[in-house]
């Protein structure tokens, strides 16, 4: 089973072909391919990047059971950027589309983990998970500082992430090699909607706070004197 995981909620412009094995043992493999971390090129990416891991994987839109999207929690420009452009080849294709926490797709499932991404404006998007991957909170978004001072509330050994990695001085765990979201895991997350055939989700996207562009204000009414 073979569905199409993208995902911009990170610096990293993901898209994968990626087989889903008939089991419900959560077996994912990635078949094809392309991660690009450039922050500003959201829009320019992703697009080629879908063409090239279908033609890389020798497949037609057809041959897929379905769209994956990461939800966020990410800024706005580069997340509306995957989740339009999932929901759009879904749509174009006749497929379903599932959407997944992008932070999930990041956790390990080895110890209790905290995964951090950057949220810019020296903040974080965060979430934490028990041993075995399962999200116990979050996901949320704070300054590195203020998370560091809720860690000994936390229940985490570890951490992984982007986020992680920038302000590992300031939230002093040992740091895992994961930084942006596995295609295959988002795949994973899916897996039981996808072999059940569920109806499709239009992905909700995870803002967390509102996007930097703003309306204009009215202009105010200039006096005659």
């Amino acid at each position: 089973m073979l569905v199409l995981a993208v995902d911009t909620a990170t610096p990293a412009v993901t898209a994968a072909v990626v087989e889903l094995h008939a089991d419900r043992q959560a077996h994912a493999e990635v078949v094809a391919a392309r991660v690009t971390v450039d922050a500003r090129r959201h829009g320019e990416l992703l697009a080629p990047a879908i063409r090239a891991v279908l033609t890389e994987a020798g497949i037609a839109p057809r041959d897929l059971l379905a769209v994956v999207a990461g939800t966020g929690p990410g800024p706005y420009t580069g997340l509306r950027v995957g989740l339009v452009t999932a929901a759009a080849f879904a749509d174009a294709a006749r497929l379903p589309v599932y959407g997944v926490c992008s932070l999930d797709a990041i956790a390990s499932g080895t110890e209790p983990l905290l995964v951090a991404t950057d949220a810019r404006r020296r903040e974080v998007y965060w979430a934490t998970y028990s041993a075995a991957g399962a999200r116990r909170l979050g996901p949320a978004v704070h300054r590195p500082a203020e998370l560091a001072r809720r860690l000994p509330d936390l229940n985490v050994r570890a951490m992984a992430g982007a986020g992680a990695e920038l302000y590992q001085d300031v939230l002093g765990l040992p740091l895992h090699p994961a930084r942006y979201p596995d295609p295959a895991a988002l795949a994973r997350l899916a897996g039981n909607r996808v072999r059940d055939a569920a109806p499709s989700e239009p992905p909700a996207p995870r803002y967390l706070r509102r996007p930097d562009a703003e309306q204009p204000r009215a202009a105010k009414p200039v006096l005659q004197g």
